[in-house]
């Protein structure tokens, strides 16, 4: 039976509508990690630093396309929730046809900011060519890759969650039988795993396209629009949390990066990298249930049902608390297995990677409250609440930490840096959602 986001939310209904968004936003996280396996274990550890070294610079470039698409899918949800579906459309197209233009407009100036950037980060010699080979081959595929992004809300927003878990599928197992194939079998060596990832990227990005380009079942197709510059300025306010999210995340790295080339060298950011790519899997679950229930408060919001709002709310800080503990144990307990996996090659490497990630588990604990927190208030869209949830999070505590706490403890205060940050953030989570309660009425 089809759900729809009129409907009411149990617990088997609800986690049944999240479960694509998931699911895509774990294969999502699969392009960096597989890339990461295959350069680590195939191409060496020089190359698979260098690709950590420049993946935040990727990542901000990229950021642009999930502050259009979930700054975008709460005002389209809001709008069809209203009962406005033709204007919903056109602020649909209108939305896409941005983020394409911006994609390309990124691309070109991320060609150039390669190398200044890789220098900037301290890389030379060998590592500094293989992150300016890497990048500018994944850049060329920018423009899709942002375009996935932005599909990737409102594909739930269309009522098509299980479509967008497909696309993201066939994305995702394009990037790993191309690494298989280019890496591993064809020796094409740390271009091969770019160039599969560029390829998988522009998959992701354009079949959707092709599908709301033309007549289909879902609520949202792309066709004629008209500028309509207060949607873009919402979207651009709405989604600055996610944007700023990504933006954040990617200095915080490259300050984890800097410490860790001080305390440990190369050994330091490899390690960091295999942390890094545990977390992208598991802060998917989190992030995949925001984007998946996002659309359901947008939608609840616009028909003014408070009492459907509370019963979200409710069941989605249960459902974070149940799975960050999950995932605090998983963590922990198979760290030395998900370690050896990526760097079983060298136990020095191995020893330090282990260590990290179970203190880095601890994290799991906090994490889920405040990226569903900062995703409530933007589906409400209150991108203010939610981008001060986000800033303070990233930019402001676990940037703080990482500087302070290795000062402290050492390599330790590297890897407790994010537990600082998440309980930090949690209290201010918390209280927003104290503070605005009597605005949406949401318990």
């Amino acid at each position: 039976m089809r759900i729809r986001l009129s409907d009411h939310f149990t617990y088997s209904r609800l986690l049944r509508f999240v479960l694509p968004s998931i699911v895509m936003m774990i294969f999502t996280s699969i392009y960096s990690v597989v890339d990461g396996l295959f350069v680590s274990n195939f191409v060496g550890k020089t190359p698979f630093a260098a690709v950590n070294l420049i993946f935040p610079l990727l990542m901000v470039l990229g950021a642009l396309g999930f502050m259009v698409g979930t700054g975008g899918s709460a005002i389209v949800g809001k709008t069809l929730g209203a009962g406005e579906p033709v204007e919903a459309n056109r602020y649909f197209s209108l939305l896409v046809y941005t983020a394409a233009a911006g994609g390309v407009l990124l691309a070109a100036l991320g060609f150039f900011l390669v190398r200044p950037v890789a220098v900037l980060l301290g890389a030379e010699g060998e590592m500094l060519e293989n992150c300016i080979l890497y990048g500018r081959i994944i850049l060329l595929a920018l423009p899709f890759f942002i375009l996935q992004n932005v599909f990737q809300s409102f594909f739930v927003t269309a009522e098509k969650p299980k479509l967008g878990l497909a696309v993201t599928v066939t994305a995702g197992c394009t990037n790993i039988v191309l690494d298989a194939l280019f890496v591993a079998i064809f020796h094409w060596g740390l271009a091969g795993a770019a160039i599969a990832t560029a390829l998988s990227q522009t998959a992701g990005g354009l079949i959707p396209v092709f599908y709301f380009a033309r007549k289909n079942s879902s609520l949202l197709r792309l066709g004629k629009t008209r500028f309509y510059g207060s949607v873009l300025l919402h979207t651009c306010a709405n989604g600055s949390s996610e944007l700023m999210s990504n933006i954040a995340a990617s200095v915080v790295t490259t300050l984890y990066n800097f410490q860790l080339l001080r305390l440990a060298g190369e050994d330091g950011v490899a390690a960091f990298g295999v942390v890094m790519y545990i977390s992208f899997a598991f802060a998917a679950v989190f992030i995949g249930y925001s984007v998946g229930s996002a659309p359901l408060v947008s939608f609840h919001f616009g028909a003014g049902n408070t009492g459907e709002l509370q019963n979200l709310l409710r069941k989605s800080l249960l459902l974070m608390g149940s799975i960050g503990v999950a995932m605090a144990l998983s963590c922990f307990l198979l760290s030395p297995s998900i370690s050896g996996v990526f760097v079983g090659y060298d136990e020095g490497l191995l020893r330090i990677t282990v260590h990290g990630m179970r203190i880095y588990a601890i994290s799991f604990l906090f994490s889920g409250f405040n990226i569903f927190g900062s995703a409530f208030f933007t589906a409400l869209n209150n991108g203010a609440a939610s981008a001060a949830i986000s800033f303070l999070r990233t930019l402001v505590f676990e940037s703080g930490s990482v500087i302070i706490l290795p000062y402290l403890w050492g390599m330790d205060g590297i890897w407790a840096a994010t537990i600082a940050a998440e309980l930090a953030a949690l209290t201010i989570t918390v209280a927003f959602l104290l503070f605005k309660r009597g605005r949406y009425q949401y318990f």
